[in-house]
């Protein structure tokens, strides 16, 4: 037995060929992970992990409890200062995803009487955790600064000037778009919020190991620190690793461990974790990885004008390539030949994206070949020529 209504959604995704089942592991040339610069697999990395959490005495297995009952073991001041010096910020506090951030900073953060602004392509958790804020909440067109400043106005012409000193208004945006690969104008974005006396807060979960001087993320790279009321990072794109954190001020952080639900109410990361955070961070500043993905994704560029295929492709500088192959079906069946072919490169199906978007999503790494570059490029185009 099984409610009706809840098998009818089934049904209907079956009937959109949208049906989203789990995948296991394979052996293809991996054009799909997040993992930018190979650090989930990197021995050193691993090892070191090890050897800090011997050093530190740390040979525990799980958190035994949240942060605020028995799970905030000796590792995490160490990873919050270590994030927080790195990325130039006053203070950091980890979460377990970055899932768990962004829930946990928009429903508690804003408050009823609020807006948020916010890009229409955010990523879900950042729209789950507005659901769940007493804020208003409203979109502008993606990477529309126009449209954001028009939304702006408008909001604050329709309140009095007592009101207006009551009422907070943040816009969000991602430093990367997770499904477009592409950024917004960061530096007018936060002329705009400085204009209009907003708080900025940056998604940084793509950026953070590709872009910066040392790939501390976009805001960095563009001396924005100041100007950014908070920052979101995750550990499970480049970093290779698991959880999050908000970069901010201190009584930001001091309000989110008073007030964010999903930092309270949960288990605090195991030890283990921790460590490979730190151990990343570490190799990050070590490796040459970080260019290394830079070069490769300068050539798939190169490669893509090559192949007659940069009219299709979502103009991006960064480790997320997308090319619009619209429908389901047809988008489905050229991941499959992709897949024959040995790549692992997958389709982005509706609803994850607007219907006509559809699309293959190519994530690059630093531990990709130019010849596996120039291959999957090749064996694109002529899927594309097949399909005609």
């Amino acid at each position: 037995m099984f409610p009706e209504k809840l098998h009818r959604k089934l049904e209907n995704r079956k009937a959109e060929n949208a049906l989203r089942q789990l995948g296991t592991g394979n052996q293809l040339i991996d054009f799909s992970s997040n993992d930018y610069l190979g650090f989930s697999k990197n021995e050193e990395i691993f090892k070191a992990s090890h050897d800090f959490l011997k050093a530190h005495d740390m040979f525990q297995n799980g958190a035994t409890g949240s942060r605020l009952l028995s799970g905030n073991h000796k590792l995490y001041p160490i990873i919050e200062a270590q994030l927080a010096a790195f990325h130039k910020s006053e203070s950091a506090l980890v979460f377990n995803s970055g899932y768990d951030a962004n829930i946990g900073f928009f429903a508690s953060v804003p408050q009823r009487g609020d807006v948020i602004l916010f890009d229409e392509y955010i990523h879900a958790s950042i729209r789950d955790g507005m659901t769940m804020s007493h804020a208003k909440s409203y979109k502008f067109k993606h990477n529309d600064l126009a449209d954001l400043e028009k939304q702006m106005a408008r909001i604050l012409d329709a309140v009095s000037d007592l009101e207006q000193e009551r009422k907070s208004i943040y816009v969000v945006t991602e430093s990367v778009f997770s499904m477009d690969g592409d950024s917004p104008d960061l530096k007018t974005i936060a002329a705009i919020c400085k204009k209009y006396q907003a708080f900025l807060i940056v998604d940084e979960a793509h950026a953070i190991g590709v872009f910066g001087n040392h790939y501390e993320g976009l805001i960095q790279e563009l001396h924005l620190e100041n100007a950014v009321f908070a920052r979101i990072i995750t550990f499970g794109k480049a970093m290779g690793c698991h959880g999050a954190a908000v970069l901010g001020c201190n009584e930001l952080k001091q309000y989110l461990v008073n007030f964010s639900r999903s930092f309270i109410y949960t288990t605090a990361l195991s030890p283990h974790s921790l460590a490979t955070i730190h151990a990343a961070y570490k190799a990050l500043q070590e490796t040459e990885s970080g260019q290394q993905l830079q070069e490769n994704i300068q050539f798939f560029k190169t490669e893509m004008i090559e192949n007659e295929l940069q009219n299709i492709f979502i103009e991006s500088a960064s480790a997320i390539q997308c090319c619009i192959i619209s429908g389901n079906d047809k988008v489905k069946n050229i991941a499959k030949y992709m897949q024959h072919k040995g790549f692992d490169v997958k389709p982005i199906l509706s609803p994850t994206v607007s219907k006509g978007e559809e699309r293959l999503r190519f994530c690059l790494h630093a531990h990709n070949s130019v010849d596996e570059i120039s291959e999957v490029l090749k064996w694109l185009s002529q899927a594309l020529k097949d399909e005609r």
